[in-house]
């Protein structure tokens, strides 16, 4: 399903540009059509210049933190796949790449990207679990206090830790 979605893409858009550059074209001429290009493709550079420092700048200080850049990933990915439509002569992908790329906008399409792909996952996960006889949807471990749970040692997640030393060997003698 994926394959034809993407041929029909790669086929229809070019096809789709081409139809719009013309329309474009018919109403405004043809110089104007082609400045109007050269000025989108120019301001998009700019835009994908400044929000991918900020998408960069967000990674890094999420980096720096120590927390889980999920949100910051998928800003600079946006910004990433923005950047490239904004760059591809046209004005579909023209506006494609903005509603990626803008600050106002991107949040709606990564709301809308990780829905997508929470569902993939969960149909992904009933194929498997279906295919494999309760693979996709494996039994987690059960988090039961033990004696060595809470205070007495243990990390409160009702998980045994034991205490150990590491003995590490020699290096062997070079021959």
């Amino acid at each position: 399903m994926l394959r034809a979605t993407l041929v029909i893409a790669f086929l229809a858009v070019p096809v789709l540009e081409i139809y719009v550059i013309l329309q474009v074209g018919h109403a405004i001429g043809g110089w104007p059509t082609v400045a109007l290009l050269i000025l989108e493709s120019l301001l998009g550079a700019w835009i994908i210049r400044r929000e991918g420092r900020r998408a960069w700048r967000a990674l890094t200080e999420s980096f720096r933190q120590g927390g889980l850049p999920d949100r910051e990933l998928a800003d600079a990915a946006l910004v990433l796949v923005g950047g490239v439509l904004l760059l591809t002569p046209g004005f579909l992908t023209d506006v494609a790449g903005l509603v990626f790329v803008l600050p106002f906008t991107r949040p709606l399409v990564r709301r809308a990207l990780s829905a997508y792909v929470g569902r993939r996952v969960r149909v992904a996960q009933s194929h498997a679990a279906a295919s494999f006889g309760g693979f996709g949807d494996m039994p987690r471990p059960r988090s039961e206090p033990g004696p060595q749970s809470g205070s007495a040692g243990g990390t409160g997640t009702g998980h045994r830790v034991v205490r150990g030393e590491v003995i590490e060997d020699d290096p062997p003698e070079p021959r």
